[in-house]
């Protein structure tokens, strides 16, 4: 792969990508670099991001208005993965949100999460709820992908003795790859003014309980995976001992009563109608990520 290139001023890149160091925002420039589209990746450590052709680094951080309106000035789209969880996440979105709009930018194509509400169980969709209402109030375009439980985050779930434990009762999600995430945001990125306004549901093709999850991890993975249901208090004093503040407790087990009030259930066809290709199964994404 080539370095990151010199971007010429007959080239200069209308969309600039946030996370390309992490799994989903470097699986969206890639795909971006392979469409040949040229591209800002907005990074806090220009010298770790990807090398991609038609690709520029420059330096960003959400909290750093500053940096992040000179970095975006002459940018028309810009691709928005959410923060790190923290305490501060929103406030974060809503100086990135902000310094975007000073920048000029008129798009903003934002991953938030399935069911994003104020009153939402899992607790960090209650921030994506707020961010996208700031992002509507800025007068910005957007468009919104709301993504259900990465796939890739169910075999994370399984103990060191092959249980999944959680208060998530018989509740289902429909687990979404990241591939197909990218998939769905290169297409939006590509031609974001056919999605202006718009806010997908991106899930996988089925939904799943988790014993039906374990099954498939049994599976794929060669070794006896289960389920075992917890109580919400067993649930907390189970995790207590990592030692993490109240706000990622809440998180941690909002994953699971989110599961089981149905919060995360219901299969929608913005994978296959935005990429042309059937959303991918657990069982698929899971052998993937092991080959």
């Amino acid at each position: 792969m080539s370095e990151v290139s010199e971007v010429s001023a007959v080239s200069v890149p209308t969309i600039a990508v946030t996370g390309s160091t992490g799994r989903l925002g470097g699986r969206v420039a890639r795909r971006l670099a392979e469409r040949g589209v040229p591209q800002k990746l907005l990074v806090r450590s220009p010298e770790r991001a990807p090398r991609l052709p038609g690709a520029v680094a420059v330096r960003g951080d959400y909290a750093d208005q500053d940096a992040v309106r000179e970095a975006l000035v002459g940018t028309r789209t810009v691709f928005m993965v959410s923060a790190s969880e923290s305490a501060d996440r929103l406030a974060q979105h809503e100086a990135f949100v902000d310094a975007v709009v000073e920048a000029g930018v008129r798009h903003l194509v934002y991953v938030s999460f399935y069911g994003a509400a104020p009153d939402a169980t899992f607790t960090l969709a209650r921030d994506h709820f707020h961010t996208e209402q700031h992002i509507r109030a800025s007068g910005l375009a957007y468009t919104f992908l709301r993504d259900n439980f990465y796939a890739e985050f169910v075999p994370d779930l399984v103990g060191e003795d092959g249980v999944i434990r959680g208060p998530a009762g018989q509740g289902r999600a429909a687990f979404v790859g990241q591939d197909d995430i990218a998939d769905a945001a290169a297409e939006v990125l590509s031609q974001p003014d056919d999605h202006t306004g718009i806010a997908y549901d991106l899930t996988g093709p089925g939904s799943l309980t988790l014993d039906e999850a374990a099954a498939i991890l049994s599976e794929q993975l060669g070794r006896t995976v289960t389920y075992q249901q917890e109580t919400v208090e067993d649930a907390y004093a189970s995790r207590a001992s990592y030692g993490a503040p109240p706000w990622q407790l809440d998180a941690w087990v909002s994953t699971y009563t989110a599961i089981a009030s149905g919060e995360l259930d219901g299969v929608s066809n913005a994978v296959p109608r935005l990429t042309g290709h059937p959303a991918t199964p657990l069982a698929d994404v899971v052998r993937t990520a092991g080959g």
